[in-house]
């Protein structure tokens, strides 16, 4: 899109839903204890469980396809790290998701599913951490943007950027 890659902008997705599904886990159950409704009072966490991991997959999807380019940069070490890593969170995304889905269900079944949910997806923030870690590591430590901020195209000349600018003080005259 316009040039720019996909992948970081796709990111942030999964990393706000990861955050926010614990958070509407908690206030649906709250609001189940106070007030037992109908299951569908469920049905807005479980969306936002499948959207976190529909947003997972795409990020998964967009980084696979940008991979190749990002490891003319990047040790292919620390790329295989932020991999397994957002693989491991795309697993457990999708599993949670699955289990949201009893949530729906009546009785002791739907409880259960709402209760293991909602600690599923607190501990699945852990997982979110670690995939968002690695993957800033890769941009700001091991310098993976530089696959595309670095010149691509032959015959140009480079010029070196300065690494800081000094800066005289003078005094007033």
């Amino acid at each position: 899109m316009f040039g720019m890659p996909l992948h970081p902008m796709v990111v942030h997705f999964p990393i706000v839903l990861v955050v926010l599904l614990p958070i509407f886990a908690a206030v649906t159950l709250w609001n189940i204890r106070r007030a037992p409704t109908s299951s569908r009072a469920w049905l807005p966490t479980v969306a936002l469980a499948g959207a976190l991991t529909l947003s997972a997959f795409v990020a998964q999807q967009t980084g696979e396809s940008q991979e190749d380019r990002v490891e003319r940069v990047v040790t292919r070490g620390a790329i295989h790290a932020h991999e397994e890593a957002a693989e491991r969170f795309v697993v457990l995304s999708g599993a949670l998701f699955l289990i949201s889905l009893s949530g729906l269900a009546r009785g002791t079944l739907g409880s259960a599913g709402r209760l293991l949910t909602a600690a599923g997806a607190v501990a699945l923030v852990a997982a979110g951490v670690q995939v968002g870690h690695s993957g800033g590591q890769l941009v700001y430590r091991d310098g993976g943007a530089g696959a595309y901020t670095a010149p691509t195209t032959v015959g140009t000349v480079q010029t070196p950027m300065p690494s800081a600018v000094r800066v005289e003080e003078h005094e007033p005259r």
